[in-house]
């Protein structure tokens, strides 16, 4: 029988009904107390209140003259970065749960064993069973959904894809972007779409923690040029708060963070160890050639 958490359920209401009510994905998950550091960016297993969707996608405003400050940071959204530290392990450890309560229910790590993400993050043996390993899986086992490509492709349009080289294939920037550009849009199934990834086939499974922003766009001259006569092209201007999530913007920032940093991980988890050790080597190498060069000295000193 398939097991899946309430994301996967809710995703089969109709899309009229999903973009009002876009509800995230929860298994019973007390924050772990992995580690001193590991307790902040809570989980919560309460389904996000319903949202009345926006009349339009995004709102089209005519140029101002000035905008600067906020606007101009958000309307730079693909420069944001998301700045995770892959030897930080309590980011890592709030990232793994992060990952299991809002992605595990339709998105694989097929390459990743839970026992070796335990291992590597320090989580003992107890509360990676009681806190990461879904239910009916194995801690020896890999982090595989329990979502089927024909059911993700019935529901979403397109399976959704494994997470495992998602940082190594597109980037930490790029997934951090994604996870902070949803906006309503009421045109598409799932009532959100994506700055990063126009036309996403996700739904914005951490509304309720980040809350459902609309985008503002406006419209800009753009003058003719050889063949092409005189247009105009939309371009985004900024974000404004259209119904107001569980977190602050910083302590969203930080979840996603976390979550990418997870994700950093398990595209190369000995990533860190590989940093760690390439510095020891580089000194090496530097030693290496100041005893090569007195070597030629010596070699070479008799030679005219």
């Amino acid at each position: 029988m398939l097991k899946c958490p309430a994301v996967c359920r809710a995703l089969l209401v109709p899309a009229a009904v999903l973009a009002t009510s876009l509800v995230a994905t929860t298994i019973a998950f007390a924050p772990p107390a992995f580690s001193q550091e590991a307790t902040a960016a809570p989980a919560t297993t309460e389904a996000a209140p319903a949202v009345a969707a926006p009349a339009a996608a995004a709102e089209v405003v005519a140029p101002k003259a000035g905008e600067q400050g906020g606007e101009h940071e958000a309307a730079q959204w693909n420069h944001w970065a998301a700045g995770n530290e892959i030897t930080n392990i309590g980011s890592l450890q709030r990232g793994a749960r992060n990952f299991v309560s809002y992605c595990a229910g339709c998105h694989s790590l097929k390459y990743s064993r839970y026992s070796r993400v335990g291992k590597d993050l320090n989580i003992p043996d107890d509360q990676l069973d009681e806190f990461l390993v879904l239910p009916g899986d194995s801690k020896n086992g890999y982090m595989l959904t329990t979502l089927s490509a024909a059911d993700g492709e019935a529901w979403f349009g397109k399976a959704p894809p494994d997470l495992s080289l998602i940082t190594r294939a597109r980037g930490t920037d790029y997934v951090f972007q994604f996870l902070k550009t949803f906006y309503a849009d009421p045109n598409t199934a799932t009532g959100v779409n994506n700055l990063a990834l126009p036309g996403t086939a996700m739904p914005h499974v951490l509304a309720e923690l980040q809350g459902v922003q609309a985008g503002v766009f406006r419209e800009v001259p753009v003058p003719a040029s050889g063949d092409q006569p005189a247009s105009t092209k939309v371009e985004f201007v900024r974000f404004e708060d259209h119904v107001p999530g569980k977190l602050s913007a910083a302590e969203y920032d930080e979840f996603v963070r976390d979550t990418v940093n997870f994700l950093d991980y398990v595209g190369e988890p000995a990533k860190a160890q590989r940093v760690s050790l390439g510095v020891w080597v580089v000194l090496f190498l530097l030693a290496f050639t100041g005893i090569a060069y007195l070597l030629k000295l010596e070699y070479w000193k008799d030679v005219k």
